[in-house]
């Protein structure tokens, strides 16, 4: 059952303060901080400046692909709740997560059958298990069915060209959280109509379920 969302890819200040300021804001929010390959990706000093603000009941997290030690240094003091990893290994993960004492919601891409297989590695070291696309910043979309009849023990965090209107019916006995990104856009920026019918759109959800 979905009980939470996730909004990805904030870059600017009157978006954040709008979600955050929300009757019904998400739980987490995430930031690009070292993938720059992503429109959304945000350069060190403007991360800074835009994440120092009361964050209110949300939870920050940092999107952190293959991340090396000079970005984790360099974000080690942000109020960051969450960092969300890709590409990186049990050892390292396990590092990270004890050095800088943050929980980890580990990523894994997925294509086809094989790539959920290292989920099982993570057991004791994530906090979150997150299934996306290959697609990274393209919002790609996978075969959720994947996933569906496998049993985990850990929230399952699912994104892959999630889209602002989407029927959240269709997603709840896969995921316990929904990250969308590139379906609350409009030529590539946050567009807050569609950030305002998703989050009501969840709302509702959960005062049904």
């Amino acid at each position: 059952m979905i009980k939470e969302c996730k909004i990805c890819g904030v870059t600017d200040s009157i978006t954040l303060s709008y979600i955050i300021n929300h009757p019904c804001p998400p739980k987490f929010i995430g930031f690009i901080c070292n993938y720059k390959k992503s429109p959304r990706y945000l350069k060190i000093k403007k991360l800074k400046k835009l994440i120092n603000v009361n964050k209110k009941n949300c939870k920050f997290v940092a999107v952190l692909v293959k991340p090396d030690n000079k970005i984790l240094e360099n974000i080690k003091n942000l109020e960051f709740d969450y960092y969300q990893l890709y590409n990186c290994n049990p050892t390292k993960t396990q590092d990270i997560k004890k050095k800088y004492n943050k929980k980890i919601i580990t990523a894994f891409t997925i294509k086809e059958a094989k790539d959920i297989k290292d989920h099982k590695m993570y057991k004791n070291i994530s906090d979150i298990f997150l299934f996306d696309s290959k697609g990274y910043e393209k919002s790609m979309s996978f075969d959720h069915s994947l996933i569906k009849n496998i049993k985990f023990d850990k929230n399952i965090m699912l994104a892959g060209n999630i889209q602002f209107d989407d029927d959240l019916e269709k997603y709840k006995e896969i995921a316990d959280i929904i990250d969308i990104s590139g379906g609350l856009e409009t030529a590539g920026l946050k567009d807050i109509s569609k950030i305002e019918i998703f989050l009501n759109k969840f709302k509702n959800y959960k005062d049904e379920t």
